[in-house]
C-alpha cells in the first residue's frame, strides 16, 4: 500500500490517503515542531501523494490552525486536499457557548476555522467530542444544515459513545438529510476498546474510522523501556504523563507487555517498532485513514514507510494475542464457543 493508493472515507465520494497528516505538531511549542520544520513535514507528505489533512480549533489555541492555513494558502492547495478540522472544546472561560456541540457554538466555531484556515469551506467537519448535554437531533440537523449551505463538504464524529453514533446516523436516514461518514476515535495496540463496539457500528452503517494516536502517544514509538528513562525528553507523552489525562496513561504492567512483543515482532522483520505498530493499526478491519504526527521531517519519512509491508498471519498474531481485550459482559457470550450453542453445533455463514 503507498500513500497515493486512495480509499474513500465511508459510503461516500470523498477519496483520501490511507494516511492522514496530523498538524497538532504545527504552531505547538511544547512538544511541536518551528514552522519551517512544518512546512517541509506538510510539502514531504503532498510530495509522496498524500491528500488528507487533519486539524482542530483547539490545537495550540487555534495556531496550528494558522500556520496550516498559511501553507494552504501560499500553495493554492486546497483543491487538491482534502482538509478536517474539529470543534467541541471552549476557548472562552466562563462563556458556556462558545463550547459545545450546540448550534450556537458550531457556527461561532466554523467561522474562527474558516478565518484561521483562510478557507471557503470545509470538507470534513468532526465534532470533537460528546459534550453529554445537546441532544443529537440538534447536532445532526445543524451539521446537515451546514452540508447544504456549502459551508462543509461532510462532517463526522469524533470520541462518541457508538451509541451516539448509531442513532445519529438513523436519525438522519430516516429524515432524509446528511450522514455522518466517518468517526475518529483512539486506536492501537494497548487502546482496543473501539473493536467492541464502534468498529462494528462503523462497518455496518458505512462510516470510516480513522484512528488518533496509534502509536499511543509516542509510547509504541520505541522510545520507552520499562528500566530506564526516556530516551524522549520534551515528547508530548513527556510533557502530560502526569496530567490527569488519562489518554497519557500508558506506563502499565499490560502495555510494557504489548510493547515487548512488538519489538519482537520488529526485529523478526528488521522493522522499527513504530512502523510495525502503525502497519497494525493501518490494516485492522474498518480503519479506512490512519492520523499520524510528526514532529521532524526523518519521523514523517519513517511513518510513511509503515504501510509498505505485511505483517505475516503468525507474527500478527502474535501482537493480536498479546494486546487481546479481556472477554467482558457481554461480549463473552459473542465468542464462538457460546455462539455454537446457539447455531446448534451446525455451521452458519453469513450473507455479504
Amino acid at each position: 500500500m503507498q500513500l497515493n493508493e486512495y480509499v474513500t472515507l465511508g459510503r461516500s465520494g470523498l477519496r483520501v490517503s490511507p494516511l492522514a497528516l496530523g498538524t497538532m505538531t504545527f504552531g505547538n511549542d511544547r512538544w511541536g515542531s518551528d514552522d519551517a520544520e512544518a512546512k517541509r513535514i506538510f510539502d514531504r507528505y503532498l510530495e509522496h501523494g498524500g491528500n488528507f489533512i487533519d486539524v482542530a480549533d483547539v490545537y495550540a489555541e487555534g495556531k496550528s490552525e494558522e500556520v496550516l492555513g498559511r501553507f494552504i494558502a501560499e500553495g493554492k492547495l486546497h483543491d487538491r486536499l482534502a482538509i478536517a478540522t474539529k470543534f467541541s472544546f471552549n476557548p472562552q472561560e466562563g462563556n458556556p457557548n462558545s463550547g459545545g456541540n450546540g448550534r450556537k457554538n458550531i457556527y461561532r466555531a466554523l467561522e474562527g476555522s474558516l478565518r484561521r484556515l483562510q478557507l471557503d469551506y470545509i470538507d470534513l467537519y468532526w465534532m470533537h467530542v460528546w459534550d453529554t448535554i445537546t441532544p443529537v437531533e440538534e447536532v445532526v440537523s445543524t451539521l446537515s444544515d451546514l452540508v447544504r449551505e456549502g459551508k462543509i463538504r461532510y462532517y463526522g464524529f469524533s470520541d462518541v459513545p457508538a451509541w451516539y453514533a448509531s442513532r445519529a446516523h438513523t436519525l438522519a436516514e430516516q429524515q432524509g438529510i446528511e450522514r455522518a461518514i466517518g468517526l475518529q476515535l483512539e486506536y492501537s495496540l494497548v487502546e482496543r476498546s473501539i473493536e467492541r463496539e464502534h468498529i462494528p457500528a462503523a462497518r455496518e452503517l458505512g462510516m470510516g474510522v480513522c484512528p488518533w494516536s496509534p502509536l499511543a502517544s509516542g509510547y509504541l514509538a520505541g522510545k520507552y523501556t520499562k528500566e530506564g528513562p526516556s530516551s524522549s525528553q520534551g515528547s508530548r507523552l513527556d510533557v502530560l504523563k502526569e496530567s490527569n489525562n488519562p489518554v497519557f496513561n500508558k506506563f502499565t504492567e499490560r502495555n510494557w507487555k504489548i510493547l515487548d512483543a512488538a519489538r519482537e515482532v520488529a526485529k523478526e522483520l528488521g522493522r522499527s517498532v513504530a512502523e510495525i505498530s502503525l502497519n497494525w493499526v493501518a490494516t485492522q478491519p474498518g480503519v479506512t485513514s490512519t492520523i499520524i504526527g510528526a514532529t521532524s521531517l526523518k519521523q514523517l519519512e519513517a511513518n510513511l514507510q509503515s504501510i509498505t509491508f505485511e505483517i505475516p498471519a503468525e507474527l500478527r498474531q502474535k501482537l493480536d494475542d498479546a494486546s487481546r481485550l479481556e472477554p467482558v459482559h457481554p461480549y463473552m457470550f459473542f465468542d464462538e464457543v457460546l455462539q455454537d450453542r446457539i447455531r446448534g453445533g451446525v455451521k452458519v455463514r453469513k450473507w455479504s
